[in-house]
């Protein structure tokens, strides 16, 4: 099964994630590819699995992408074979700060409530 993987945007129509993946390829260009070659996989349901993607509660998930340098994107399924990408960090530490699986789901809510007016 393939899904449409799509950035979550604001009401004003950014992106954060597309600001964040900007930043990582003038910053860090390596894992900036690594990072791109994970979000096409991420739209071939076969790929997912604890290998590559993680359920981390309350309908959020990650994407694990990198060795040395590990970004994270977090993201959730919408009914339609639609997976919406709301989240993405470099990861500095053991386990997800809660800080930024509270950004995933404040983005999640946002984009749910606008996405059934």
């Amino acid at each position: 099964m393939e899904f449409a993987v799509e950035f979550y945007e604001r009401q004003d129509g950014s992106s954060p994630v597309e600001e964040f993946l900007d930043e990582l390829e003038a910053k860090q260009p390596d894992l900036y590819d690594i990072m791109e070659m994970g979000l096409a996989k991420l739209g071939d349901r076969s790929r997912h699995g604890s290998h590559l993607t993680k359920h981390i509660g309350q309908g959020i998930y990650e994407l694990r992408v990198g060795h040395r340098n590990i970004v994270r994107v977090l993201w959730f399924f919408v009914e339609g074979a639609k997976i919406i990408v709301v989240h993405a960090f470099v990861k500095k530490s053991a386990g997800i700060p809660s800080n930024e699986i509270q950004k995933a789901l404040d983005r999640r809510s946002d984009y749910l409530k606008r996405d059934r007016q």
